[in-house]
């Protein structure tokens, strides 16, 4: 999501500027034009810099300001659903590689900052899985069992512990995952940008792509003021992809997750990686702060997109769950929130987009953004240079595993839920209800209408249908945007796209007179 005046801001996005860049004007001509310029988009372009290829990277906004931005910077080589629940849905070999590939992303991050110098506070944690709060302790003794054999199986380096050093779980049964990391995720992209730069390629922010075609053996990008990118392939890394219309999208679903930073005495928590048993779990790192100050990142209370509009309360409940648990915590000092696209068997979409020849794509980030980010520049280079990578069938776009058929059907609900509400009745009957800076969908008799009051106090009225395949989008208080729950477009107030697959703003409309 592109940040405005209007949106909260991440830790990241607060003490760091993003690169400038200019806009893309006329016609240019490449190896490979990547749209995105977040982790995975950046990433793939310092790969293929790295071997020749001429590049050229295309953002809707600023440089790195998507959802990369957003993230809480926890790079860990275990599963987000859980190895177990991976192993259930793909085997064991697809597992594994889905650990080796996601270290090897975490082993190509630290040789990139030690090959730069890029100061950006790498470093190798321990990460903790510790109880849920008011777990059953033998359900805990179970979870960490069963998980510790399984990453065991799969080649991780884990060991079972006594305790975490959190209030109320010093005794509880914990697993330690060793050689995970964490680092600042801004500082190390604006160092990718230099390197990719310095090789000759090129990085335009503000320049929304409207359309991409693949003919004739290459890929025409055609952006909003009618610049143009001719390349032999392109690579979609955009949070949802804004080129497969169905396909991908059916098999992921988008959700909001919330995060929060607090000031904390310079050695009162160990430096490691948290996380909880938890549904949806929480998950704790710190970050360096002025003095012998440390920021205390908490990130959880994940939600669908779209689906609810109270992340007052979200972030309420993460406070008082990480002041329990840390009773020194300090004062609050950012909140945020982002969107992460879950995969209906847990694995991102990387390689070549289905039904093309040209066209690659990395989605899917299934909670592990940055580490398929990073892994997305590996692999896709791998193939477009040789043809192919030894993880390839694990992130194959056009896989349709026969196991994951429940949670693709329970995922598609939402599309069918979200058409049905153009018959419901509008959140508001009246818009004198409407305060400054709120939003909310307004019946206007046989229609609807998205309206929002600026803080001014001016009405504006737009059309709740989302331009990319017509969900009923939603007002999200938290970050003054609107939501699709369908496939995670965001549009703005102004009915502007922050954030695909969606290209095109929300359609104006005439303000009722009452």
């Amino acid at each position: 999501m592109n940040v405005s005046d209007e949106h909260t801001k991440s830790l990241w996005m607060r003490t760091d500027v993003a690169p400038d860049a200019p806009t893309l004007k006329g016609e240019q001509r490449c190896d490979t034009a990547i749209v995105g310029s977040g982790i995975a988009g950046l990433s793939a372009a310092h790969e293929l810099s790295k071997v020749g290829h001429s590049v050229i990277v295309v953002d809707r906004g600023p440089i790195a300001g998507g959802m990369t931005s957003r993230t809480t910077a926890h790079l860990t080589s275990l599963c987000d659903d859980g190895n177990s629940s991976l192993v259930k849905l793909r085997g064991e070999e697809i597992a594994r590689t889905f650990h080796e590939s996601q270290a090897a992303a975490i082993d190509s991050i630290e040789a990139n900052v030690k090959a730069y110098g890029i100061e950006c506070e790498f470093r190798r944690l321990d990460g903790y899985l510790f109880p849920a709060m008011g777990m059953d302790a033998a359900e805990a003794r179970k979870t960490v069992d069963e998980d510790y054999k399984t990453a065991r199986q799969l080649g991780m380096q884990v060991e079972k512990a006594k305790g975490v050093p959190l209030s109320g779980f010093e005794d509880s049964p914990t697993l330690i995952y060793r050689q995970q990391a964490t680092f600042h995720p801004l500082k190390y992209l604006h160092a990718l940008v230099s390197e990719i730069s310095g090789r000759g390629g090129q990085v335009f922010a503000n320049s929304p792509v409207n359309d991409i075609e693949e003919a004739d053996g290459a890929v025409r990008i055609t952006t909003e003021n009618g610049a143009r990118i001719i390349a032999k392939q392109a690579i979609i890394a955009t949070n949802g992809p804004i080129y497969d219309r169905f396909e991908l999208h059916t098999k992921m679903a988008p959700y909001r997750t919330y995060a929060m930073a607090f000031t904390l005495p310079r050695g009162r928590l160990p430096d490691a990686l948290y996380w909880d048993m938890a549904d949806p779990y929480h998950y704790v790192r710190l970050s360096s702060g002025p003095g012998t100050v440390d920021y205390l990142i908490v990130g959880g209370a994940d939600h669908k997109t779209g689906e609810a509009d109270d992340g007052e309360i979200r972030f309420e409940a993460i406070e008082a769950w990480m002041r329990q648990l840390v009773p020194d915590l300090g004062k609050e000092v950012h909140r945020w929130s982002g969107q992460v696209m879950d995969t209906i068997d847990y694995c991102g979409f990387i390689g070549r987009n289905p039904g093309n020849d040209k066209v690659f794509v990395a989605t899917g980030d299934s909670g592990q953004g940055i580490t398929h980010g990073a892994l997305a520049g590996l692999l896709l280079k791998d193939l477009i240079v040789s043809g192919a990578s030894p993880w390839e069938q694990t992130y194959d776009p056009g896989r349709k595993p026969l196991k994951s058929a429940f949670n693709y059907l329970k995922e598609n609900v939402t599309a069918l839920k979200s058409f049905a509400e153009y018959v419901t009745p509008g959140e508001i009957s009246r818009l004198d209800q409407l305060k400054p800076g709120e939003g909310a969908i307004y019946r206007s008799g046989l229609s609807k209408l998205a309206v929002y009051r600026d803080p001014a106090g001016v009405l504006s009225a737009h059309s709740p249908v989302c331009t990319h395949v017509g969900c009923h989008i939603h007002w999200n208080s938290t970050e003054r945007c609107w939501d699709c729950p369908c496939h995670g477009s965001h549009f703005a107030p102004d009915g502007s796209v922050l954030n695909g697959p969606a290209t095109k703003p929300l359609a104006k409309a005439e303000v009722p007179s009452s």
